[in-house]
């Protein structure tokens, strides 16, 4: 069994720029996580506005946690992408889903309630409203030709 099945590339009948909005989305999640595992701070202060002065070590080896998680989970992404289109839904799904609970947890949840919101919180929204509309043009078939 190799680590690479074939590709389900032809498979796929979704539209091709679903599947290229998947490969931007995940590089767009790969590049923030190898800010907060490397960067010093992982950001938290030079990026997104955190007073590090009280538990900033803390904060620092969440954003490292944080940016464990998001490496191998962009690369997966962005294989998908590229070699499994046929489970391109299934990771535009995962964008909606992981976007939609951080844009919830940074408006109306724990994160809303010190009233400071960094980059993302603005990013988060608009990433599932347009993950939305690759997911539906994911799952029409194209037209023949």
């Amino acid at each position: 069994m190799a680590l690479f099945p074939p590709t389900t590339n032809a498979d796929y009948q979704g539209s091709q720029v679903s599947a290229w909005f998947l490969f931007v989305a995940g590089l767009a999640e790969f590049v923030p996580g190898l800010i907060h595992f490397f960067l010093p701070d992982g950001g938290a202060g030079v990026i997104a506005g955190i007073d590090l002065s009280e538990r900033g070590d803390l904060i620092v080896a969440l954003f490292a946690w944080f940016g464990a998680i998001q490496i191998p989970s962009a690369l997966l992404i962005i294989i998908i992408a590229l070699r499994y289109r046929t489970l391109v839904p299934l990771g535009l799904l995962w964008i909606i889903l992981a976007r939609g609970l951080m844009t919830y947890d940074g408006w109306l949840g724990k994160a809303s309630e010190g009233g400071h919101h960094p980059p993302e919180h603005y990013a988060s929204p608009v990433a599932v409203v347009v993950a939305a509309i690759f997911l539906v043009l994911s799952l029409r078939k194209r037209a023949p030709g």
